[in-house]
């Protein structure tokens, strides 16, 4: 394999759509009578070309020589990265189409916000919070509306408030745990990500709240659909996270080393295979009761 091609499929990222896979699955979860076709070919969009190519076209726009989510010694970029993420993206909205013009619509707002966070003249990802917004909605709710949407038989656009915030809470409190090593590259780039505001402590102080505020809201849907045993089983799952998210914040505040590439990984790993468990349990069991 040439070093062109190595780079292109290095910085896609494939493996990085586990980490934004939960709200795929909590919103199929919720979903009253799946069209399977439909949620197959959404889930192949999402995780097999708009995600990858979110991916490689942030990482054409910064080339960054430091590790990157996923990465901990990433290839430059070259042109071809850039015409594979246009090509991707082309026959995502394409697809998009055999679901909904509403879906594809969504789809194409999702990638002009990607581009728009990263490319170097508009880079949204240079403001903390406007960054920050802009990732948690379409990551959480809009990505949420979009799998109810197309993957409910009847493609109904009566997708639940509660739920959609719920979404955009979860990756809120994932996020700014994913910048936290990249303070002084990312500073170094022009970027005052929400993470390097709230500085070390804090990042991990509003972590803990907001994940506090995504349950909060899980609970009320689940138990407005009385399924409260839904959201006891979501706690046992998501029980493993919270104690490695306690013994590395005691860690960082000790020793601020801790808070690099390797520790962030572990948590990203921990915290997608108990929260993609949790929602596919909830998943099953919704279909088998």
């Amino acid at each position: 394999m040439n070093t062109t091609l190595r780079s292109t499929l290095q910085l896609l990222r494939f493996h990085f759509s586990f980490f934004l896979m939960p709200v795929y699955w909590l919103a199929l979860s919720q979903v009253n009578k799946i069209n399977w076709c439909d949620a197959i070919l959404i889930f192949i969009i999402l995780h097999v070309l708009i995600y990858p190519a979110s991916n490689g076209y942030n990482s054409y726009m910064d080339r960054d020589t430091g590790s990157i989510g996923g990465i901990k010694n990433p290839l430059q970029p070259t042109k071809q990265l850039y015409y594979v993420t246009v090509m991707m993206d082309l026959v995502a909205i394409a697809l998009s189409f055999l679901i909904t013009p509403i879906f594809a619509l969504g789809i194409l707002l999702y990638i002009l916000a990607s581009r728009a966070y990263s490319n170097r003249k508009i880079r949204l990802k240079q403001y903390p919070v406007t960054g920050y917004l802009t990732v948690i909605i379409f990551q959480g709710a809009v990505t949420f509306f979009l799998v109810y949407h197309g993957s409910e038989s009847n493609h109904t656009t009566n997708v639940p408030v509660i739920a959609m915030v719920a979404a955009s809470l979860l990756i809120g409190g994932f996020y700014p745990l994913t910048q936290i090593y990249q303070h002084e590259d990312d500073l170094k780039d022009g970027v005052q990500t929400i993470s390097y505001k709230l500085g070390y402590k804090g990042t991990f102080i509003f972590t803990g709240i907001v994940y506090a505020l995504a349950f909060c809201m899980l609970g009320l849907l689940f138990f407005s659909n009385i399924e409260w045993n839904h959201f006891l089983i979501l706690q046992i799952f998501m029980a493993p996270v919270l104690v490695y998210f306690f013994i590395w914040f005691r860690k960082v505040l000790n020793n601020r080393k801790e808070a690099n590439f390797k520790n962030t990984m572990r948590m990203n790993l921990l915290a997608s295979l108990c929260t993609n468990a949790g929602f596919i349990t909830l998943l099953i069991l919704h279909l088998i009761e």
